[in-house]
């Protein structure tokens, strides 16, 4: 039986899916964007924008039982490839433990001030293999 897990995100309830779902111990986690959902505000900087993902991602994780450092899948998509170097460093220090497979993808966001949306699939106890 799986689990799912919500953020309050109101978009989950909107289109009708789940921050995270857990199966096993696996964790599949949405595609996140750069919203603060405590203020619903999302900031205007790429950087802003991907630390308020990663915890998000992290929140969701948590509540699974596992960390960034079990992610063993990541999708990246930035709305403008422009933005890669500004997040690299991010994206590099979230990650550095996991190393996890990744794809990068140059995409049109649901909305036009978002800048940057990540996908993760983790599996609970992947770091400490």
């Amino acid at each position: 039986m799986v689990r799912h897990i919500s953020s309050g995100s109101p978009f989950e309830a909107k289109v009708s899916y789940s921050r995270a779902v857990v199966d096993k111990d696996m964790v599949y986690v949405s595609g996140s964007t750069g919203y603060d959902y405590e203020t619903m505000t999302l900031p205007g900087d790429v950087r802003e924008q991907t630390r308020n993902t990663l915890a998000t991602i992290s929140r969701a994780l948590a509540e699974a039982g596992c960390t960034l450092n079990d992610v063993v899948r990541v999708r990246y998509y930035l709305k403008d490839l422009g933005d890669l170097d500004a997040v690299t460093p991010l994206l590099r220090d979230a990650f550095i433990k996991a190393r996890p497979a990744a794809t990068l993808i140059v995409a049109d966001l649901i909305e036009n001030e978002m800048k940057i949306e990540i996908e993760v699939t983790a599996r609970i106890g992947a770091c400490s293999i």
